[in-house]
């Protein structure tokens, strides 16, 4: 399993913040309103990241020593998996909401509403969160490479795998 790719999450931010700047500019001088997730979704977002990070230090317990039980690997796959699911999804909020707060500030000079405005700011720093959360969570899953009878030399198959 592959780690992050941090181009692949400036890439996923690129092309739906592009989209969504599309989508809401084509949207909002049509009378459509603005494509934003509702302000409730913090709450989704919240709860992922929270069950995100609670896997994530079950896995850095472990690691760090606490092996009173076998780690599950599954579990540890799974929390992997979870933590770039977390990553990725928070690129893809980050740069639509990005792509609709570009267009709503062009709109601020004629609209009294702002609210489509801050919404996008609170779903963009989310998702920043989000992208910060499975990295981070993912780097606890990441095992230290193993020495080699103390040589210092690190075996090619301990480097990089995750627990």
């Amino acid at each position: 399993m592959g780690s992050i790719r941090i181009p692949w999450l400036v890439l996923i931010g690129l092309v739906f913040g592009t989209l969504g700047w599309l989508i809401n500019w084509w949207a909002t001088r049509n009378g459509y309103p603005t494509p934003s997730l509702p302000l409730s979704s913090l709450l989704t977002i919240a709860a992922v990241v929270a069950v995100t990070l609670i896997f994530g230090f079950r896995v850095k317990r472990w690691r760090a020593g606490n092996r009173k039980r076998a780690l599950d690997p599954i579990l540890a796959a799974r929390t992997v998996v979870f933590a770039q699911a977390t990553a990725y999804a928070g690129a893809l909020t980050t740069g639509w909401h990005i792509g609709i707060l570009a267009d709503q500030l062009s709109l601020v000079g004629v609209r009294s509403n702002l609210g489509p405005l801050w919404g996008s700011l609170a779903l963009m720093v989310a998702g920043i969160v989000m992208i910060g959360t499975g990295l981070i969570v993912e780097s606890f899953c990441r095992l230290p490479p193993d020495d080699e009878a103390g040589s210092g030399t690190a075996r090619e198959s301990g480097e990089g795998e995750y627990a």
